[in-house]
């Protein structure tokens, strides 16, 4: 059964109207896929960096890696899931943004009833990358409570977990964010100390906090405009975990300035690569739907945009006006 939905295609990759609403042809799952409706679907600052090419994709492309709906059909070979199942995904290849689409079922998990598709679509790919850092990206000897760790854009979507999930791990969570109203809602969430990097000198102010150690561990997704600082940051044998670069890529560093710096060690780890498997895949959805399910993470959903306005939200989030997460309605 075939049915024509509404997608975001791009055709040629540029800044925001670059993607155009179009109408497509979603036919039946082949083997190992199935065919999800979309009640909601998550917006990350990943789908900026297809959009404009930065991060190529074979054109024409969709956009989006992340969404949450009912189970419309299943393939050969799917038994995890079946039709009429409430279900959210974090996945590739790209292509959410849509009313409904075909995609592989590898990633695609049921989703508990006591979280709605809204929540469910706005957690699955900065929920999942803040468990893989937290419980998997993790410095010599791992993390226990009470160790300082710095995690910048606190206030963004991934930030805003990461903020919760640290607290209940009992970590001292640094982070830091571009204002003072966002660093006071990483504080409410769960940070120890917020610094306002535009006000403040974030080195020095992490130095001060932890009185002169430094971190275990930085949490890095801006990139160029926190490099070297975050390298200061450091304790001796301490982890640089590189995970995006919203201000743009960092310069190659030289081997050398990791020994400089304390024999530091240093990693640019993707989320597709820890859940390449389904066992893996459900594993960190499972860790994820039991805090979120206690309570003691809360998925903060700030902006919400009707699927025509796709956009205006990537506007907004790369003029960094939003905080927490942010959803597209189809």
């Amino acid at each position: 059964m075939s049915s024509r939905e509404r997608a975001i295609k791009v055709q040629v990759p540029g800044d925001a109207d670059a993607m155009q609403l179009v109408e497509v042809e979603v036919g039946d799952p082949g083997p190992g896929e199935v065919r999800i409706r979309h009640q909601a679907c998550g917006i990350n600052y990943i789908d900026v960096y297809h959009r404009s090419g930065a991060y190529p994709l074979p054109a024409p492309f969709g956009l989006g890696g992340e969404g949450a709906g009912l189970i419309e059909a299943v393939g050969e070979g799917v038994t995890h899931l079946a039709v009429g199942d409430r279900a959210a995904y974090a996945s590739q290849p790209p292509g959410s943004y849509c009313t409904a689409r075909v995609m592989p079922a590898r990633n695609v998990v049921r989703l508990p009833d006591a979280i709605d598709f809204e929540t469910g679509a706005a957690m699955m790919l900065k929920g999942l990358t803040a468990q893989y850092l937290l419980r998997r990206t993790l410095p010599q000897g791992g993390l226990q409570a009470g160790d300082f760790v710095l995690f910048h854009a606190a206030a963004g979507g991934v930030g805003l977990i990461a903020c919760q999930w640290a607290r209940a791990l009992g970590l001292q969570l640094i982070g830091t964010a571009g204002s003072d109203e966002k660093c006071a809602l990483a504080a409410e969430l769960g940070a120890a100390f917020t610094i306002n990097y535009r006000t403040e000198k974030f080195v020095e102010r992490v130095r001060e906090i932890t009185g002169g150690r430094g971190v275990k561990v930085v949490y890095d997704s801006v990139g160029k405009d926190t490099w070297d600082g975050s390298l200061d940051c450091l304790q001796p044998f301490g982890l640089m975990a590189s995970f995006g670069a919203a201000s743009g890529p960092p310069a190659p560093v030289a081997v050398g300035t990791l020994a400089a710096k304390g024999s530091i060690y240093l990693t640019r780890p993707t989320l597709f690569t820890h859940i390449a498997t389904r066992e893996n895949t459900q594993a960190m959805a499972d860790e994820l739907f039991e805090v979120v399910g206690s309570g003691q993470v809360k998925i903060r959903i700030d902006q919400r945009y009707p699927l025509a306005d796709a956009a205006r939200a990537h506007r907004d989030l790369e003029a960094r006006k939003t905080t927490g997460s942010s959803v597209l309605l189809p």
